[in-house]
């Protein structure tokens, strides 16, 4: 399997969050990340897309089950569909669901053999995303927390064509391996410790992460764990929306150091 210019093989490429509360939901993550949003009515039905600026980078909808749990599901290109779910297979993963959209593309539901859940997207046009350094309102990491880092490495590693971008010695909770596509890191993965759920966490980059852990706290969310920094500069923090459903905040120091010096003891 061999990427083309026109479709990459392992991009992040979009992000879809799926939930009892879709009118809510818009409304939290348009005043958190600062995201617009316009429908695309190409389907059977309506379909709402995250808008940063003139660009969309994701989706929005109910869930389409019972029994599919509150979520946010990163997809990742392919050029050959069918190619990555034979290797998926072949790798030790399962596939669980398989869509063709016409004018969209063609995707497929697909769980590791830890069970962290993603989707790939053979796209019918050009590529969604891009490979750029991540601007304010993109998502600019993507975080697997597994029970197996190293199996899960070696799986994604051999799908989509990762390379590891560094190690950070993490104490009790091992090493975490960064890792990338071209010229910039896109995201990592650890052991999950006892207690953590695993699985994919997405991180959203904004201006101020302290003036939007607010908004999340005034719209009903829950800070999970932050702010903090972390090597090379930046400041995180994990999250749950009003619904449950985890995300992450990304911001570069030299944006968001004004309001560390308010002090992030206020925001807890």
């Amino acid at each position: 399997m061999t990427d083309s210019p026109q479709t990459p093989l392992g991009r992040f490429c979009w992000h879809e969050i799926m939930t009892r509360d879709p009118d809510a939901a818009r409304d939290f993550y348009r005043t958190v990340a600062g995201w617009g949003t316009s429908v695309w009515d190409g389907g059977d039905e309506p379909y709402q897309m995250w808008m940063n600026g003139e660009r969309p980078l994701g989706g929005l909808l109910a869930l389409p089950a019972p029994e599919v749990p509150p979520c946010w599901m990163a997809y990742i290109s392919t050029p050959d569909r069918n190619a990555t779910l034979a290797r998926v297979r072949a790798l030790g993963g399962s596939v669980m669901n398989e869509i063709e959209v016409p004018e969209v593309g063609r995707f497929a539901v697909i769980a590791d053999p830890q069970g962290g859940v993603f989707a790939v997207l053979e796209p019918e046009g050009e590529t969604p995303g891009h490979d750029e350094v991540p601007v304010v309102g993109d998502f600019s990491w993507n975080e697997l927390a597994t029970t197996d880092a190293d199996a899960a490495w070696s799986f994604y590693s051999e799908l989509f064509g990762w390379e590891e971008a560094g190690r950070m010695d993490m104490g009790e909770m091992g090493m975490y391996r960064s890792f990338g596509q071209g010229a910039h890191p896109i995201g990592g993965i650890f052991h999950a410790p006892e207690g953590m759920p695993a699985g994919w966490l997405h991180y959203i980059r904004v201006p101020d992460v302290a003036a939007a852990l607010e908004s999340v706290k005034a719209l009903g969310g829950r800070i999970l764990n932050g702010p903090m920094d972390v090597p090379g500069g930046d400041r995180v923090a994990q999250c749950m929306d009003a619904h449950g459903i985890a995300f992450a905040l990304h911001a570069t120091v030299a944006a968001d150091e004004e309001s560390a010096g308010q002090g992030e003891g206020s925001v807890e």
